[in-house]
């Protein structure tokens, strides 16, 4: 197992050493810098992380689902982003699953030692029935917890696409990854504490990965998210919103046409925009294969 030592994000970082005897604003101007070098990091990996998108969206194509490993911020950060896909995209929440070291109590409660079993991360895999048609995405900050090696090399061992994110170089995580990203963050401020710089960065890619993905299939019409789920008033007044964006008409127009569409954004745009039935828009859509753009245009 790889030393702490040797892994940048477990080192000091010299500009912090007088951390303790900061004042407030010293501190926080001093984080400040550092996490204004976090988008830079990411931006030298974008080929890569442009290369596990698309690995996503075949995944999805396939109909299979995105699986996210991880423990303590890491992992926490994969609920994040797997529970907001559901009612940003319309996805079913069955095809977006997060699984964190030491179960769902891990989420709110640290339960650090769960992330050195790695053949929990197997199991757990095994425990949602992975397939080879599924992607899983190991999140570890230092690239070598063992619960997520352990998650990626059984995703490989079936035929699944296995993706790692990290924030160290040549990680363990890397070495069995389809696709690494290894974003190099370096020294946290506070000698140790990934939750920082590297959560930031992972947070980024995420946010990065699972929104171009939904982009690639269809998800959006222009830069609008029009497969939201209208669940409450204020998505209700998105959903009018968007419509009025997308097709000039007046909120009052956009709400009748969302009721005719059954709520669903894409059918009603689609049937105001070709003036279709709620029927005939369900039907452009899947010829079109959920693009809006296609089915206004093709």
């Amino acid at each position: 197992m790889e030393q702490l030592e040797h892994l940048t994000t477990e080192r000091e970082n010299e500009k912090s050493v007088g951390l303790d005897e900061m004042s407030p604003l010293e501190i926080v101007t001093l984080m400040n810098e550092e996490d204004r070098t976090v988008a830079e990091a990411v931006r030298q990996v974008l080929p890569a992380i442009a290369e596990a998108v698309e690995a996503i969206a075949a995944s999805f194509r396939a109909g299979g689902r995105l699986i996210y490993v991880g423990a303590g911020t890491s992992g926490r950060l994969g609920v994040l982003d797997a529970s907001e896909l559901p009612p940003t995209f319309g996805l079913d929440p069955s095809r977006a699953i997060a699984l964190m070291a030491g179960g769902r109590e891990a989420v709110f409660q640290a339960k650090e030692g769960a992330e050195d079993d790695a053949e929990a991360g197997r199991r757990d895999l095994q425990g949602i029935r992975l397939e080879a048609r599924d992607a899983v995405v190991g999140i570890s900050a230092s690239g070598r917890t063992p619960y997520v090696v352990g998650a990626l090399r059984y995703a490989k061992e079936i035929g699944a696409k296995a993706i790692s994110l990290s924030c160290n170089r040549g990680s363990r995580m890397s070495s069995v990854a389809d696709v690494a990203i290894e974003v190099v963050t370096g020294p946290e401020v506070l000698t140790g504490s990934t939750r920082l710089k590297a959560g930031t960065a992972q947070k980024m890619v995420l946010n990065m990965l699972s929104t171009a993905a939904m982009v690639r299939l269809g998800k959006t019409y222009k830069n609008l998210m029009v497969d939201v789920k209208p669940t409450n008033e204020k998505l209700m007044d998105r959903a009018r919103r968007i419509l009025m964006k997308a097709t000039g008409v007046s909120y009052e127009e956009a709400e009748r046409a969302l009721k005719a569409a059954d709520h669903q954004v894409k059918v009603a745009l689609v049937m105001i925009r070709t003036g279709a039935t709620a029927e005939e828009a369900r039907a452009r859509l899947e010829a079109a294969g959920g693009f809006v753009r296609g089915a206004v245009e093709g």
